[in-house]
C-alpha cells in the first residue's frame, strides 16, 4: 500500500458486516482508533479522520471503524459495554490488511477508552483519553465535577467580591451546595469500579490522558487510585476532544510516545 492512501473496507463481526477506513503507510507501527459514543469513525467534526491523516504522514498505518449499528456498519448497536467483539474484529482486520505491522497501539476517548479498558483487547499499548465512568443518574453532574466547580469559584477573587457585595444569587448557591451534599461516591461493582479494576489488572502498557477541566475526566480522576504502572498525562484544557491547538499537540505527543515505545 502507498503511503498516505485512504481506503474504505469492510470486515465481519459475528455475522454483521462492519465498515472500516485504513490510512496507509509502510511502517511497522499501527494506530487503531476506537470511536466514542455513537459517533461514526470520522469522529466529531472529522477529528479522527484528521488524526489519521496526521499519523499516516508520519509513516504509521491507521485503522478506524464503525461498531455494529453505527454509521455504515450492520447489526444492533448495543453500546460500548458490548463492543469487545467489534474491537477484536477490527484489530484482526487491521493486522490482515497491514501484515507488516509489528506493533499496534489502540486509542479511544470517552466511552471508547472505557471499552478498551473493560474488554482488554490484546494490543501492544493503549492511550485512553477521559475514560467514561459516570453511571446514568439523571441530570446531576458527578460529585467530583461539582467539587471541582466550587473549588475553582473559591479560588476566584471576583467570586468572593460578588458574594460580599450581594451579587450572588443565594438560592442558586444553596441549590448547588445541596447537590454537592447529595452526591454519592462510586458504588462497588459500578462502572467506575469495574473500569479501575480492569485497568489495574491489565498488563497492557497504558497511558491515560485527562483534560483537567472536562467533567468526564474529573469524574475519572476522582475514582482513580494512581497505579504506578500506568502513566497519567494531565492536559490543561476543558475540551473533552482536545480541540484547541495546544491540547491537541499534547495528545499527539502521548500517542507518538506509545507508538515509539
Amino acid at each position: 500500500m502507498d503511503d498516505d492512501v485512504r481506503r474504505a473496507l469492510t470486515f465481519a463481526c459475528e455475522g454483521a458486516i462492519l465498515a472500516g477506513t485504513l490510512d496507509g503507510a509502510r511502517g511497522g507501527a499501527g494506530l487503531l482508533i476506537v470511536s466514542g459514543g455513537n459517533e461514526i469513525r470520522s469522529g466529531a467534526h472529522r477529528g479522527m479522520a484528521e488524526l489519521a491523516s496526521l499519523f499516516a504522514a508520519k509513516g504509521i498505518c491507521v485503522f478506524r471503524f464503525d461498531r455494529r449499528g453505527v454509521g455504515d456498519s450492520e447489526g444492533e448497536n448495543r453500546g460500548f459495554r458490548f463492543s469487545g467483539s467489534d474491537i477484536a474484529a477490527a484489530l484482526e482486520a487491521f493486522r490482515l490488511e497491514c501484515p507488516q505491522i509489528t506493533r499496534v497501539v489502540a486509542f479511544g476517548n470517552c466511552d471508547a477508552a472505557t471499552a478498551l479498558a473493560l474488554h482488554g483487547t490484546p494490543v501492544d499499548a493503549r492511550v485512553l483519553a477521559n475514560p467514561w465512568v459516570i453511571a446514568p443518574s439523571g441530570d446531576m453532574p458527578p460529585p467530583a465535577a461539582i467539587k471541582h466547580r466550587y473549588a475553582q469559584r473559591l479560588r476566584d477573587p471576583q467570586a468572593w467580591k460578588a458574594l460580599l457585595t450581594g451579587k450572588v444569587d443565594m438560592r442558586k448557591l444553596a441549590k448547588g451546595l445541596g447537590r454537592l451534599a447529595a452526591a454519592k461516591p462510586a458504588a462497588p461493582d459500578s462502572l467506575a469500579d469495574k473500569t479501575v479494576r480492569a485497568l489495574e489488572a491489565s498488563t497492557i502498557p497504558t497511558t491515560i490522558v485527562l483534560a483537567t477541566g472536562d467533567a468526564t475526566a474529573i469524574a475519572f480522576a476522582d475514582v482513580w487510585r494512581n497505579d504506578p504502572a500506568i502513566t497519567v498525562e494531565r492536559i490543561d484544557t476543558a475540551s473533552h476532544s482536545f480541540a484547541d491547538a495546544g491540547s491537541y499537540a499534547r495528545l499527539v505527543e502521548a500517542l507518538i510516545a506509545r507508538l515509539k515505545a
